[in-house]
Parts: C-alpha cells; sequence; structure tokens
C-alpha cells in the first residue's frame, strides 16, 4: 500500500495544472491533502472527475483557507473531524480514517506567522494534538501525515543557523512540539531511514529561484506509531512533481 501527503496550496489552482496526471502516475492507494483552500462542495465538484477514490474533506469556516482531504481506494472503517476542541476545530486541519489496522490522520499545523503572531497558539496546538494522537493509539496505532510547519533538525533545511529562533518554522518552540511527538513514540518515517540523508526538501519558497536552487525546508512528515513501524517498507519525498510550492511526500507498506 502506498499512501501519499501533499500539501497542494489550493486544490483548485492544483488541478488547473498536472494534479490529475500526476495523481495518476503517483497512483497511490491513498493520497491526503492539505491546504485545500476550499469548501467541502468545492473540493467534491474540482475532484468530480477523479474515479476509483472515495473522496472526503475538513474545510475551513473561513473560505479559501486552510482545509484538508483525503482520496482512498479503500473505503475506511470510519471518518472523523478535527479534535473536538473548540478553539482547535475551525481551521479544517485535521481529518481522520479509520482503517483495519491503524488511524490515518492527515494534518495541517498551524503556521506561527511571519511576525510569529501565532507561535503561542502553535505550541497550544502541537500540546493537543498530541493528546489527540495518544488518544487514538489506545485502540490502535495511528499513520499522521502532512504539513507540520516546522524543519525537525537544521539536516532539514538549508540555511539553519540565519533562521533559528528567527524564522517559523525553526523556533525552538516548534522544534520542541516536534521532539514530544518523536519522544512520545512517533516515528519520522523518513529520517529513520534515511537519517543522513541532506538536501533534500518538500517546501520551497516562491521567492528568489528557491525551487530552482533548491534552498528548501523539509516540513512535510509521515510519523507513525513506533508499533506500526514493522509495517513501513520506505519513506519517499517526491520533489519532482510541480504544481504547488510543496511537493508530495510518501510511505509505501508491505502487504
Amino acid at each position: 500500500m502506498k499512501i501519499i501527503s501533499w500539501n497542494v496550496n489550493g486544490i483548485r489552482a492544483v488541478a488547473k495544472k498536472n494534479f490529475f496526471a500526476d495523481l495518476k502516475n503517483m497512483n497511490p492507494d491513498i493520497l491526503c491533502l492539505q491546504e485545500t483552500k476550499a469548501q467541502d462542495d468545492q473540493v467534491a465538484e474540482t475532484l468530480e472527475s477523479v474515479k476509483d477514490y472515495h473522496i472526503y474533506s475538513n474545510s475551513a469556516i473561513k473560505k479559501g483557507y486552510s482545509g484538508t482531504a483525503i482520496l482512498s481506494k479503500t473505503k475506511p472503517i470510519g471518518v472523523t473531524k478535527d479534535m473536538g476542541i473548540e478553539i482547535h476545530d475551525t481551521e479544517g486541519r485535521i481529518l481522520c480514517l479509520e482503517y483495519e489496522k491503524f488511524f490515518l490522520i492527515t494534518v495541517y499545523v498551524p503556521n506561527s506567522g511571519s511576525a510569529l503572531k501565532r507561535l503561542d497558539y502553535r505550541q497550544d496546538w502541537d500540546l493537543a494534538f498530541l493528546k489527540y494522537l495518544k488518544n487514538l493509539e489506545k485502540t490502535k496505532p495511528v499513520v499522521v501525515c502532512g504539513d507540520f510547519n516546522v524543519a525537525h533538525k537544521a539536516i532539514d533545511l538549508t540555511h539553519p543557523k540565519p533562521n533559528y529562533n528567527k524564522s517559523a518554522g525553526y523556533m525552538q518552540e516548534e522544534i520542541d512540539g516536534m521532539d514530544r511527538f518523536v519522544e512520545n513514540g512517533l516515528v519520522d518515517t523518513f529520517r529513520h531511514f534515511y537519517p543522513d540523508k541532506t538536501e533534500i526538501y518538500s517546501w520551497w519558497s516562491y521567492r528568489a529561484g528557491a525551487r530552482a536552487k533548491n534552498v528548501g525546508w523539509r516540513i512535510d512528515y509521515f510519523l507513525v506509531s513506533k508499533s506500526f513501524m514493522s509495517s513501513v517498507k520506505d519513506a519517499f519525498i517526491m520533489n519532482e512533481i510541480m504544481g504547488s510550492d510543496h511537493c508530495p511526500v510518501g510511505i509505501q507498506l508491505t502487504e
């Protein structure tokens, strides 16, 4: 089974590019999307031509903002949205599908913002999200993927020193949040398989030709419960796929 995650930076925008051809070529069993920037009915309309997939979405109250979706060839046992915490549940950031052997959660973690206005909120969100995941884990393992809006280690961005504690996505408070996920038994699948792989990123600024120069950040992840790692065969980053400022990332599961 191949599961792919992609922050599309607007489902309607990416649909006008190579999205449908990319979907066919990638051929994931499950595709998790973040930052759909569309209401549920708009997601359904945009993906109307997609066959062979069950489509689920969670949109923000604010139109054209945030939002998540999952396309799955297998019909899940159940579908839930959000954490059940009112302050965190208005932006369509979490969508969870239950399968026989695991929960799959797609997440679009809040960005602290260019002036770090949401850094405090982001810390509260990280703590609540970890609690939510650990609660699910009491039932079965979790596979959580998406845009975590943080480069975990210096190896995960081109310019760690000038960005450390100055830029959203590489603040110590955000790094602490990712540390906490890992310390609580969630494995960063890409680093598990490729601990020393450098210059491999999942997001590039639109400014100054960053993508062409590969000046990027790895902020998109697949984290899985330690108990489920024996089912993960490989992890990958598809930086050749265009259409968004992020590229798809994924995992391959054993049969």
